[in-house]
């Protein structure tokens, strides 16, 4: 079972949107995957049509109490593709846990229950609380959502920085494993500049003893896509929303490279690859 936590402290970047697709189309390739919500705006969760009620147990529930049956809250969304839920409660979490001593370590104990399944995805929240340091001490690797912008690239030196000084204290073994571009635009000076920059940087980590010294680059980049925007409204996917357009085709192709990555897949998907062919690579509202 692979544990992935999706982080980045800066907004807006496509942070959700990477969880709930990627972890669509890996779901897609048959890997059996859960997307846990750990942000208590519970964006996730209403990108995929999923509304917390009062009898909802969700992953409030679970942290609250790590003996609660985990399997009565999950949520199968897509065939191989299942939520754990959030709610509201969940800014809460940091003042019911403050005198727990295994509050940084409740997520760990929750998926002693998680036996089914090949991948696990987190979205985390925008803050380096006890719900993001649940999800680093349960992880094995992070990935990072990035906009090919001037001040992403600034942020995003001190966020590995981050995840590096709470993975030495929760989990040691934690690894920075890659980073994915988002609302990509390869068309302009800027984004090109600050993915050159990017890949300076990554370079120059590979003989430290860093977090981030093997993290890479994927590839393709996300293109800026209107239909990844309209998708959570109809809380669906982008795969159930529109299968064929470009935002589709480009988190497909993105899945592909995670899974060869991590040697779940051949490194070529040639279906993948023959739709990508047939689309127009500069192409944004497809």
């Amino acid at each position: 079972m692979r544990t992935v936590s999706v982080i980045n402290q800066k907004g807006g970047v496509g942070k959700t949107t990477t969880t709930v697709n990627l972890g669509a189309a890996m779901a897609r390739a048959g890997c059996r995957t859960c997307l846990i919500d750990l942000d208590p705006q519970a964006h996730l969760s209403l990108h995929l049509g999923i509304r917390a009620g009062e009898d909802t147990l969700t992953a409030y529930d679970l942290l609250l109490d790590p003996s609660v049956d985990a399997a009565s809250a999950l949520v199968q969304v897509e065939p191989n593709l299942t939520v754990l839920p959030a709610e509201t409660d969940l800014a809460a979490l940091e003042s019911d846990l403050a005198s727990q001593s295994d509050r940084h370590v409740r997520l760990r104990q929750v998926f002693e229950q998680f036996t089914d399944f090949d991948v696990i995805m987190l979205d985390c929240p925008p803050s380096l609380g006890v719900l993001t340091l649940n999800a680093l001490a349960a992880s094995h690797e992070v990935l990072v959502p990035l906009q090919a912008h001037f001040l992403a690239l600034q942020g995003v030196g001190k966020l590995l920085e981050t995840v590096g000084m709470v993975g030495r204290g929760v989990n040691p073994s934690l690894q920075v494993g890659a980073i994915a571009l988002c609302m990509h635009e390869s068309h302009t000076t800027l984004a090109r500049e600050v993915v050159d920059d990017l890949r300076s940087f990554l370079e120059n980590a590979r003989d430290k003893d860093v977090p981030w010294s093997n993290c890479r680059l994927l590839d393709p980049p996300i293109r800026r896509n209107v239909k990844l925007a309209e998708a959570p409204s109809f809380g669906q996917s982008i795969f159930a929303y529109d299968a064929a357009c470009n935002g589709a085709v480009d988190y497909q192709r993105l899945a592909m490279s995670v899974l060869a990555m991590w040697a779940l897949r051949p490194a070529e998907d040639t279906t993948v690859a023959a739709e990508s062919d047939a689309t127009d690579v500069t192409g944004t509202d497809n």
